[in-house]
């Protein structure tokens, strides 16, 4: 077998390298101080033998001699690559320049050593080198996690409404730069399809930055949108820069884009146009790369007709309009969605409940749902919480769908005999926190409350339990 291999049988798991080097005592050397540092070493001294194990075997790291008998580093360096598309490349050689440095790193090689070198520099670089590998492999396994947790296809929808959007968004998701403005009532999911969007596309490597335009005053949004520079007002201790900034390489999404004030649209017009802005304070022009996804759930033709949204800029954000239908217009994914949801509160809570009982699942398609998916995925949250078999029922959303659907026609009359208000309201409060274990957040959904209502309603009646 071509080749030589370190004489340490350890070989003890910090990874594989192949040193190529025409001296052989520089192979002996590096193969022993590395083998006995816990390296699996193998060493080769030309480009053909190093070609032959490249074939044979796969390395993290590959230790290049700039001269060799039959080639030079650079020209084996790209043949190297080839084989081994992991692998990281280290130039060694006696020929130190810049010229040399700079052409061995636009080749590919993650660093340049020049002789002679000390074992403990080596290490040192070796172990940087494999460090960078080890958070590129993490980030590249967690963006593969993000993709098919966010991806398109993680979109439940198979109503004809819903593969219109799919077929919109699967021919404009390659295009990185293309403005696109998602449409739709509260709760229609606009949010999960700019993720979609966006890990769907070349800009998943990049960062996906959401800015929620109702969230901050004008100044503030400002601020947080282009940054701003150290001084530029009384609390700018420091330069900071904008989440236009920070999203440069991935998507920027602009969420309630029709709430944005007339002052800000001007320079997010300026921004779209040209891809440039200033930071707060600033004198310079700073250019980014990046997507923008937009959305809202206002009538834009109307917010232009009144003067509260600038037609340049309803125009510029209108490239590629999508429009998210309505839960009351696409009731055949509500089984689907149904399904989806079970799945993962069966993980969350762990529980094991398999089946919807058909006269709960007839309430739910009939149901008009105005908050839509974001109301059934609550309500089917608050159904398993409640739940104690394997079969969700029309008592486990505590009468929720009927009371919607009956808003206002009479239903749950007062008795004759009339009720006590106060003692029906602890009843239930109790009922609630009884369900979710003392989770106040849990318990507030099941009623229609947030945390602090619900902490307020213990205090007013005076109940006292092990709550969060």
């Amino acid at each position: 077998m071509p080749g030589e291999v370190s004489p340490n049988p350890r070989a003890a798991g910090k990874g594989s390298l192949l040193v190529v080097d025409d001296e052989k005592l520089v192979r002996v050397t590096l193969t022993k101080a590395l083998g006995e540092a816990g390296f699996d070493v193998a060493a080769a001294p030309n480009a053909a033998e190093a070609l032959s194990l490249c074939e044979q075997a796969s390395y993290d790291i590959v230790l290049l001699d700039y001269v060799l008998p039959d080639a030079s580093g650079l020209e084996l360096l790209p043949k190297v690559r080839a084989l081994q598309p992991e692998a990281a490349a280290i130039m060694i050689t006696s020929h130190s320049s810049v010229e040399n440095a700079v052409a061995s790193m636009k080749g590919g090689a993650s660093d340049y050593i020049a002789k002679p070198f000390s074992t403990e520099d080596i290490l040192l670089r070796l172990e940087k080198v494999l460090e960078t590998r080890r958070l590129q492999s993490e980030l590249r396994l967690l963006r593969e996690e993000q993709v098919k947790k966010f991806g398109v296809a993680r979109i439940v929808g198979q109503s004809p409404a819903m593969q219109k959007v799919f077929a919109l968004v699967e021919r404009v998701v390659e295009t990185p730069d293309a403005t696109i403005l998602i449409r739709g009532e509260s709760g229609t999911g606009k949010d999960i399809l700019a993720k979609a969007i966006h890990y769907g596309g070349p800009r998943a490597a990049g960062p996906d930055t959401n800015v929620t335009c109702t969230a901050l005053q004008d100044t503030l949004l400002e601020s947080e949108l282009f940054g701003h520079e150290k001084g530029a007002f009384t609390d700018a201790k420091t330069m900071k820069k904008g989440l236009v900034e920070v999203a440069d390489g991935g998507t920027l999404f602009l969420d309630e884009i029709g709430d944005m004030s007339l002052a800000l649209q001007g320079k997010l017009l300026r921004f779209l146009e040209e891809k440039a802005f200033r930071r707060v304070g600033g004198q310079k022009d700073l250019h980014v790369r990046v997507r923008i996804v937009a959305a809202t759930n206002r009538d834009l033709e109307d917010a232009v007709a009144k003067g509260t949204l600038r037609e340049d800029l309803y125009f510029r954000l209108n490239v590629i309009p999508v429009h998210l239908p309505p839960l009351r217009e696409r009731t055949g994914d509500i089984p689907l969605l149904v399904d989806h949801f079970m799945d993962e509160y069966n993980r969350e809570l762990r529980k094991d409940v398999r089946r919807v009982d058909p006269k709960l699942m007839k309430e739910l398609a009939e149901h008009h749902w105005p908050g839509n998916v974001r109301e059934l995925k609550n309500t089917i949250e608050r159904a398993m919480i409640l739940c104690r078999g394997e079969s969700l029922t029309s008592e486990d959303v505590l009468g929720h769908l009927r009371r919607d659907a009956s808003r206002g026609s009479g239903a749950f009359r007062l008795p004759p005999e009339g009720l006590n208000l106060a003692e029906v309201e602890k009843d239930l409060l109790l009922q609630a926190l009884e369900a979710t274990g003392g989770n106040l957040p849990k318990a507030g959904r099941l009623l229609g409350l947030n945390k602090d209502q619900v902490r307020y309603r213990l205090l007013k009646y005076g109940v006292r339990s092990n709550v969060t």
